[in-house]
């Protein structure tokens, strides 16, 4: 799988867009077009991760991209910032969007300590990861019908070797993209879970 990329490249030099390219500005405020690029890019790892399994992840992530990209293309002017597309859209009193968006940064968090987890730790395994990371993000918010998916899901995580195999052929490279990439995710993630626990998000 390596070899699909060029030589030296990894699997982060193919992401139509990283998150160290989603702008935010001083106060914090996320760009809504290139967050959402960014996010369905973040959803082609799971294709990485190969397993069946994690479709229901990804579908979940991919249903809130397209219900958040919805109220932008319906509202674009009220909708140039994620905290612009939140606060007026409640105003409209709807949550469509904002409760994708609350969705989404959940799987966004899911995604980013499980991948911190497993960067920082060389001899841990995925499935250890993930899960460990399902614990502490989504699996309080899922019902006793969904926590079982989510769990096979973590189950079938391949090896560790496997995994950064598939991310390209150079190890040290690979760690330096993934770390940077984690880096600006988990900003995101910290920007988002802090306005979407603030009042101005609630419906």
């Amino acid at each position: 799988m390596a070899t699909a990329y060029p030589p030296g490249g990894t699997f982060f030099d193919t992401l139509k867009r990283s998150f160290v390219d989603v702008p935010v500005d001083a106060s914090n405020k996320i760009s809504t077009t290139e967050f959402l690029e960014a996010a369905e890019s973040l959803v082609t790892l799971f294709d990485v991760l190969g397993s069946v399994a994690f479709n229901p992840v990804k579908s979940d992530m991919t249903g809130n991209i397209k219900k958040i990209r919805d109220r932008q293309l319906a509202a674009p002017t009220l909708s140039e910032t994620l905290q612009d597309l939140v606060i007026n859209e409640l105003k409209e009193k709807k949550h469509v969007a904002t409760e994708g968006l609350l969705w989404l940064s959940r799987g966004l968090d899911f995604t980013a300590q499980a991948l911190r987890a497993n960067l920082a730790n060389p001899s841990q395994e995925l499935a250890d990861s993930f899960r460990a990371s399902y614990g502490n993000t989504l699996k309080k918010h899922h019902s006793f019908i969904i926590k079982p998916i989510f769990s096979a899901a973590m189950s079938a995580t391949p090896y560790r070797k496997d995994f950064y195999k598939k991310l390209g052929d150079d190890q040290q490279k690979i760690d330096a993209k993934l770390g940077e990439w984690l880096g600006a995710l988990e900003k995101v993630v910290g920007i988002l879970n802090t306005f979407m626990a603030s009042k101005e998000a609630k419906w």
